[in-house]
């Protein structure tokens, strides 16, 4: 006798959740597909898929999270696969989700780093995706502080100071705590290791600005598996946990910038979201803004005025009007930028003079970040002359531009490379070709020495604009210097 399959129980949570979402099957299914293409998987589900689902047939692998994940973004709140009825399983690792607890969130940035460190070439090739922009800025917006992240520590005391102890007299530890604690609390972080990532940050950063992000990146995705992660799953108090959730912020948001200057975009992505995730968990609202302007500014140089602005807008709204002026001129300068791209002419100029009077407005005695000390004169008409390029105001664009370039220090390598290409851009739209072509000439030396796909962009792009120039003299001379270097 032929034995019968074991009954299914339907489904309600999910069907009730694609009734509330508008999804037909197909429609479902395909947005799995889709997801999963960002997530560099080959996926293959159609509405029979769905249809099986709804019947209690469980989808394998890390199918359940990317399924919870098409109905966090449709419906704007964050859904777990439990949420849908399905299976829990391993975070999806494709780093777009924005961690419910510090837990989480080192063991998702964890994932990623260990799977950027080996040979997963199909990692650097994932696609950018505006869409997942969407929930991770909204969920740091809207959140706040971890009210405890220390690892390894008695247990939170009451409000007098005494451990909370219940009748029995046997203090009450929560779950949270327990689990961790079965774990074993790992090595003990000291102030000296945190110092130690903040220090390996300046010198990575330094690397990245002379010599471009491909040429140490792969150092420091190691550095952040083999001595960042033993140390966020070791033993340490709530004060010295916000410190090393930050500076492991700063590395990852790094590795994040590093992986967009060698044009690994959706990668990238990934890295920044963590990063915000963990700047939530330090505590430090700034530094969040940081990163949401650091995501603006991929986001313009790919094309996405409107996502850029609104992320821009995001990091103001997040810190309000307490942050230092120099911050505040650092936020409405990238605002700029994604108006710049979008040809709104009237909201970049609004964006730059916040911008100008933000800056003018600063004081060398003010507290500033250590992140955004960075962002002096040279920066900000760096800024500056971007935007009037893209409005196509090539005068103003010439002098944002030319006073960069004098007051730039010589170790920013790739901005004064970039900063030259806009140079040579507003040059040639006022029609001065044989300086265009001089300045592009020595903006394409400066890139053979350096590892940055986005160098070697800018000058493709001066290249292409050219093109309608190019039985010129000048221009053959151009092609002719850049073929030698070659």
């Amino acid at each position: 006798m032929t034995e019968r399959p074991p009954q299914r129980t339907p489904n309600r949570q999910l069907a009730a959740l694609i009734a509330e979402a508008g999804f037909s099957n197909a429609g479902l299914a395909r947005r799995v597909d889709q997801l999963g293409l960002e997530h560099g998987l080959d996926l293959r589900y159609d509405k029979t898929s769905v249809t099986r689902w709804l019947r209690g047939q469980q989808p394998r692998g890390t199918t359940p999270a990317l399924i919870a994940e098409v109905f966090t973004r449709r419906l704007g709140r964050r859904l777990s696969a439990q949420d849908l009825g399905l299976d829990a399983c391993a975070p999806v690792y494709a780093g777009l989700e924005f961690a419910a607890t510090p837990e989480e969130a080192v063991d998702i940035v964890g994932g990623l780093w260990r799977k950027d460190s080996g040979s997963h070439a199909e990692l650097r090739k994932i696609a950018f995706t505006p869409a997942g922009l969407v929930v991770p800025s909204r969920d740091w917006l809207i959140g706040r502080a971890d009210e405890r992240v220390g690892r390894g520590e008695p247990a939170p005391h009451g409000p007098h100071g005494q451990p909370r102890v219940p009748s029995q007299g046997r203090p009450v530890v929560p779950r949270q705590q327990r689990r961790e604690a079965d774990r074993g609390p790992g090595q003990r972080v000291t102030s000296g290791d945190i110092a130690a990532l903040r220090s390996v940050g300046d010198l990575f950063r330094a690397l990245d600005h002379a010599y471009g992000g491909g040429h140490a990146r792969q150092a420091l995705v190691r550095y952040l598996e083999h001595e960042a992660e033993p140390m966020l799953r070791g033993s340490y108090g709530e004060q010295a946990g916000r410190r090393l959730f930050a500076a492991t912020a700063d590395l990852t948001r790094l590795a994040g910038w590093t992986s967009y200057d060698i044009a690994a975009h959706g990668l990238a992505q990934r890295y920044y979201v963590q990063a915000l995730r963990l700047s939530q968990a330090a505590g430090d609202r700034a530094y969040g803004s940081y990163v949401l302007v650091t995501m603006s500014r991929q986001a313009v140089y790919l094309g996405h005025g409107r996502e850029a602005v609104q992320l821009a807008r995001v990091a103001q709204q997040g810190v309000g009007s307490s942050a230092p002026p120099l911050v505040q001129a650092l936020l409405h300068a990238v605002e700029a930028r994604g108006h710049g791209v979008l040809g709104e002419v009237r909201a970049c100029t609004t964006s730059m003079a916040r911008a100008t009077n933000a800056f003018e407005a600063a004081r060398p005695g003010d507290d500033v970040p250590h992140w955004a000390r960075f962002f002096d004169e040279a920066q900000l008409t760096d800024e500056f002359g971007h935007c009037h390029r893209d409005l196509q105001q090539y005068r103003a664009a010439v002098q944002q531009a030319e006073r960069s370039l004098q007051l730039r220090a010589v170790g920013y390598a790739r901005s004064r490379l970039f900063c030259r290409v806009v140079l040579a851009t507003a040059r040639l739209g006022l029609g001065e070709l044989e300086q265009a072509c001089a300045l592009g000439a020595e903006a394409a030396q400066a890139a053979g020495e350096m590892r940055s796909v986005r160098a070697h962009e800018y000058v493709r792009d001066f290249e292409r604009r050219l093109e309608p120039y190019r039985d010129a003299g000048p221009v053959r001379n151009y092609r002719d210097r850049v073929a030698a270097l070659g």
